[in-house]
């Protein structure tokens, strides 16, 4: 909070989903709402604003086409983005034809410079993280596949076509109906 008073900020709004000692629960949409859905509403912003990131990043060429160089060996890849904050997903690979190559979303550089890597790929297949918001807000690629992790409230708002998949390492505590 210091850093951003030192920025001579104006208005700091907490968009914490999950903070011990806040009160959360208070507001009046906090139960009714997805997470991303709320920090819209908290921060008085339309939530359509989401889909216009592309208007708001600055993308470094050099950095993208050095991870691109170093990480794509075929012209034919997928790319998966499976580790959340707090689980990693699974999915049946069968999905990815044998001959791909499947390049996992690492830690490594920063998170815009996988972009190109991520345009240029065939398939998408992720889960609950910045990057599937990421891929979703910019409109990347047509065959997306998405895994969830967690329950309503903690999944993302997409606005464009996944196919989600069924993952079979998911807490059961997270499904509201349960299979016999």
């Amino acid at each position: 909070m210091a850093r951003l008073k030192n920025f001579n900020c104006d208005e700091i709004i907490c968009l914490y989903q999950a903070l011990s000692g806040q009160p959360f629960d208070k507001e009046p949409y906090f139960q009714h709402t997805s997470f991303d859905q709320y920090k819209y509403i908290r921060a008085g912003v339309p939530f359509l604003n989401k889909w216009r990131l592309d208007e708001c990043i600055t993308r470094d060429p050099i950095r993208e086409q050095a991870l691109f160089d170093k990480l794509v060996t075929n012209e034919h890849y997928a790319v998966t983005h499976l580790t959340a904050s707090h689980s990693v997903a699974g999915f049946d690979h069968s999905i990815i034809p044998a001959d791909w190559q499947i390049i996992p979303i690492s830690s490594e550089g920063y998170i815009f410079d996988w972009l190109k890597i991520i345009e240029g790929a065939e398939s998408i297949i992720m889960t609950d993280s910045v990057m599937s918001n990421l891929v979703d807000q910019l409109n990347i690629g047509t065959d997306r596949y998405y895994i969830p992790l967690n329950h309503i409230q903690l999944t993302p708002v997409f606005g464009n076509d996944w196919t989600w998949l069924d993952n079979p390492t998911i807490n059961p505590r997270v499904k509201i109906f349960q299979s016999n």
